[in-house]
């Protein structure tokens, strides 16, 4: 009975592009050409409308990302011409139980989107944005779409997603496989929350079309689903009127406690459209400089807005107000020349040990004070410490897990080190484990898109009631196991 090939034997040294097949051979043979060598890795290699690679820069790049902190080399990177690609390929891994797993800008920081000896699939490729009009109530949008992209098209008709994240030049898969979380959400929930059909490639190779009444489980599965029973390929998103202009706010607090209690009151009266802190060091270098940032958006999506009815109330220091108006695109792209700071400083090559929590709002000073009184200028390095404020009643997506209490808060602590300093990045990941574990006394989870270091007994612990049903849909649409493996769930 022949052997079946080992993961490594099925993907060793091939590139397939369109219908050839090189790298196995010096002498490049044509697809389905006879071919002396009768081996099943070259006869079970699916013809593509893209390329199949595995030269030794795209290789290197597939085992790095954003936090450059865990390096897993795969056998190969899939570069798709099409859906039809992605379910082939997915289809003939797990054929041969290869692991998969997809890889939109390369941002995760801890490894969750590398696969050791597997297949890589880019799905930037996936970019296609569909039509929009002026009384458009959706898009359809490749996975691959950056967030950036489907502003312009929407903005375009003065429609916009209702939930952005902060950094908009991260993919629309990518965002929905882990939440979306932005400033907006205490009013519209998170981006996954703003889906109403997603196409899906299952563990299987099957491609799914799923919604809220169409395969349910799937749907429910895959949105904050960390990629284990599905890769997204399309999504079907929510869009909303958008304005012209928006009014900027910064609001400087002297202490936490009523920085993070303004922040609550202002989600929970719903009188600004997006909402979100920062904490800096003052001239000591300790964390106690607290700037609340809210937006008020202008015509037609809101009214001019009224300084006096905004402010109201609030106990900002009052020297301590600035503000500005500017173009809702400026707004939403006001990250872009930091980006291009750091990058050109060479901070984007920094190590990245991220912090992500999810607080309960009555201990969210109690959790985060000894943090941010531990923390030095020097460790956070070119980062930046936000805190967003959530409202867990619009928070619907079973799989984006957060606190029982009305008000949560998203506490990231994003820091950068030296990567060649590996000592300093252990102690930031053994930090980053117990500020978790405090968390998690308090009723707090993480939000995972950082490092935290997790077990798989963690996993269960953090998906909660929400667990069975999550394993139970790795069992029908992933039942190999061969999806997204970096994640350490399963």
């Amino acid at each position: 009975m022949p052997r079946t090939p080992s993961r490594r034997t099925v993907l060793r040294g091939l590139t397939v592009t369109g219908a050839a097949v090189t790298g196995f051979d010096p002498a490049a043979r044509a697809w389905g050409a006879e071919a002396a060598e009768p081996d099943a890795r070259l006869a079970g290699i699916p013809r593509l409308d893209g390329t199949l690679v595995r030269d030794d820069a795209s290789l290197s790049a597939a085992s790095d990302d954003y936090g450059h902190i865990v390096h897993h080399r795969p056998a190969a990177v899939l570069r798709p011409g099409s859906v039809r690609d992605v379910v082939a390929m997915v289809r003939f891994c797990n054929e041969h139980c290869v692991p998969v797993a997809p890889r939109g800008q390369g941002h995760a920081p801890f490894g969750q989107a590398q696969v050791r000896g597997g297949l890589v699939v880019e799905t930037t490729p996936l970019a296609a944005i569909g039509r929009v009009g002026p009384d458009s109530t959706t898009v359809t949008v490749g996975a691959g779409a950056r967030w950036s992209e489907v502003a312009r098209a929407t903005l375009a008709h003065g429609l916009t997603p209702p939930v952005l994240i902060d950094y908009i030049e991260l993919s629309v898969g990518g965002t929905l496989s882990v939440g979306g979380l932005g400033g907006q959400t205490h009013r519209h929930g998170a981006q996954v929350d703003n889906v109403t059909e997603l196409r899906v490639v299952t563990g299987a190779g099957e491609l799914v079309r799923c919604s809220p009444t169409r395969r349910p489980d799937l749907f429910r599965a895959v949105l904050a689903g960390l990629g284990q029973c599905g890769i997204i390929v399309e999504a079907t998103l929510r869009l909303v009127p958008a304005p012209e202009t928006v009014r900027h706010y910064h609001l400087t607090y002297d202490d936490l406690e009523t920085f993070l209690d303004d922040q609550r009151i202002l989600v929970q009266d719903g009188r600004f459209d997006y909402v979100e802190g920062q904490v800096t060091p003052d001239a000591a270098g300790a964390f106690r400089v607290h700037t609340l940032e809210a937006v008020a958006y202008g015509p037609p999506a809101g009214p001019a807005p009224d300084d006096a009815s905004l402010l109201r109330g609030l106990r900002h220091t009052p020297s301590g107000v600035r503000y500005e108006d500017r173009s809702y695109y400026d707004f939403l792209d006001r990250l872009a020349p930091l980006v291009a700071m750091l990058k050109e400083a060479g901070f984007w090559t920094y190590a990245h040990p991220w912090l992500n929590l999810m607080i309960p709002g009555t201990s969210a000073a109690t959790v985060s004070a000894p943090l941010l009184d531990a923390l030095t200028p020097g460790e956070l390095g070119p980062g930046v410490v936000l805190f967003y404020p959530l409202l867990g009643e619009r928070l619907t997506t079973p799989l984006l897990r957060t606190t029982d209490e009305p008000v949560s808060y998203l506490f990231d602590i994003l820091g950068a080190t030296p990567p060649e300093d590996t000592a300093a990045v252990d102690r930031r990941l053994a930090a980053n484990r117990s500020a978790y574990e405090a968390a998690a006394a308090a009723g707090g989870t993480q939000y995972p898109v950082g490092g935290i270091p997790f077990t798989r007994a963690d996993w269960r612990t953090h998906f909660g009631a929400a667990w069975p049903a999550l394993k139970a849909a790795k069992q029908t649409y992933d039942p190999r196991g061969i999806l997204v493996p970096g994640q350490g769930i399963f």
